[in-house]
Formats: C-alpha cells, structure tokens, sequence
C-alpha cells in the first residue's frame, strides 16, 4: 500500500528572520521546522511536514499568517511572507532531511550526532544519537544548544546532581543529562506526541532506565512541595516563562541552575527583571540571531 505523502508548509522570508519565522513554524504545527537559504538570492524558506494532509487547517493558516504580520510588526524585514504548501513523498523528505543535519560537538564532553553520520567521540565525550523526525528538537536551534553547553559545563564531576527538563520535545536535554551523568532525570512535555518520541530516542540512546519522561501541564502542577532539582532547563515560550515562574521556582534547588530558553532578543530583558525580582542571577546569556537564553543562579532561598 502506497504511504500518504506529506503536506510541506512553507514560509518565503529572509535570512534576518529566519530564526523568528522556523520558531513560529514549530509553535503553530507543534513539530520541528527547518530553513534553507538560496545563495545566490539570498532568499529563506522554512518549512515543517504534516503527516496528513488534515493538519493543514484554516485556523493554523490563520494563526501561522497572524504570526507572521506580529514579526513584521516587531521590526524584522520577513521578505516576501508567503505562504506555500506541496506535497511531498515521504522518501524525498527523509533524504533532504540528512543535508541539513550534522554532528554537534558540545565542548570535551558531549557529541550530538545523526544515526548516519560516522564521527567517532573523543575519548570521555558521552555521545547522544538523535535523527531528526517529523517533530522537535535536534540541538541545531541556539536555544538547545544552549541549553547543551550549559549542561555539560554545570556538570560537577563526582557529586549527585538532579535535572528537570520542562518542555522536552525530542528529549534531548534528558538524554544528554543522563549521559553527561546527571541523577536522577526527569522530563515532562504537554504534547503526548513528543511523549513518545522522547520515549524512543531515549531507548536508542540505553538510558530509558534512567530517564523518566511524562506528559504533564506546567500550569496545573501544585505550587508547593514537590522534589526539588539542582538544575532546569526551561526551553518555553515567554508567556509561559512568566505565567509560571512560580511553579519552576518550587522546583529548584538552592544553590541550583535555572536555563531558561526559546526566548526573543526583545522579550529576554522583561523575563530577565522576573527572575531576578524573585531572587535568582543571571550568570549568563547569549544571543544568537534573534534569540537569547540565560543560566541564572539561585544563590539564597527564593522570595518571589
């Protein structure tokens, strides 16, 4: 029996608002987006795939073009900010899928690599094998990687150290916490699609048995009691960094580290004056395109 063929939807831009309009992707269909550049017209297009034709709805139409005139409206040239859609035979799309996707190398300690690429680690580099799928994340978008390097240089060699990942799409962080030697990890996402693909990769990877991931709703967690993590990465959009800052900050440790991620440059500075309001430091950030992320320390008992 012939499989259906994927629906690629896809947004003509620019290189300057790549970053913002492959973010937009992923929020509006709930998987990874990707983004290639002509280099000769210096013309972006990002793209995601629906398993069925049926995900490609007019409300998400509607959302993803309101999308698009909010980025417009923020001050980014979105070139053209035309919307396309095709179809696509699932070979062709798997195949296009290994041009984009190389080894990343996070410092001494970590190598991030796809299923078909050969590169062997460095002696003591935990390897994290992850192909990209039809959804979330590879370590490729800033806002992961970050996450990466902060985990693997907050790794305190010989002592005990938890990790909640919230928002764990492709299970990445997770997996590479477990690597790294972070205990225990535990790992919660809404969708319960990322749910059992965050599943998989960790059994890919052997450490289901020391992973736990769950499907689970920050806003509806209890405020109070509940374990508490010496470190956290939050990968989430900024609304729901401030509406549930609270509920994060149950969770971590004193002492302990807080990344937050999947923040906008121009959003960054009100999420910043949040946390530290509540007692935490911002002990590093980084911007790469038009996003930034922070590690933040909580060095006393948290007054928020």
């Amino acid at each position: 029996m012939k499989k259906e063929p994927l629906r690629q939807v896809s947004v003509v831009t620019s290189l300057e608002a790549e970053d913002a309009v492959v973010e937009l992707l992923a929020r509006v269909f709930g998987c990874a987006a990707s983004a290639y550049t002509n280099e000769k017209t210096k013309v972006t297009t990002a793209s995601v795939y629906c398993q069925k034709a049926r995900e490609w709805t007019p409300s998400r139409r509607a959302e993803l073009a309101g999308g698009l005139k909010s980025i417009r409206a923020g001050g980014l040239k979105i070139g053209a900010g035309k919307i396309v859609t095709r179809k696509v035979p699932r070979e062709d799309w798997s195949e296009s899928w290994k041009r984009h996707f190389k080894a990343l190398e996070i410092g001494p300690r970590l190598l991030i690599k796809p299923g078909w690429v050969r590169r062997r680690a460095r002696k003591g580099q935990a390897v994290v094998v992850l192909d990209p799928g039809l959804s979330f994340g590879t370590g490729n978008h800033p806002t992961t990687e970050f996450c990466l390097r902060a985990l693997a240089a907050g790794r305190k060699t010989g002592q005990r150290q938890s990790f909640w990942d919230v928002g764990t799409g492709s299970g990445i962080l997770a997996i590479a916490a477990a690597k790294l030697g972070y205990a225990p990890v535990v790992a919660m996402d809404f969708d319960a699609e990322a749910v059992r693909v965050a599943r998989d990769n960790a059994r890919r990877n052997r450490v289901q048995a020391r992973v736990r991931i769950s499907r689970g709703d920050i806003t509806r967690m209890p405020l109070n009691g509940g374990r508490k993590y010496d470190f956290i990465c939050a990968n989430l959009i900024s609304n729901l960094l401030l509406a549930e800052k609270a509920r994060i900050l149950a969770r971590l440790q004193r002492g302990g580290t807080l990344v937050l991620a999947g923040i906008l440059k121009g959003e960054f500075e009100q999420i910043r004056r949040a946390y530290e309001g509540a007692g935490l430091t911002l002990a590093q950030g980084r911007t790469e395109g038009e996003w930034r992320s922070g590690s933040f320390l909580l060095e006393g008992r948290w007054v928020g």
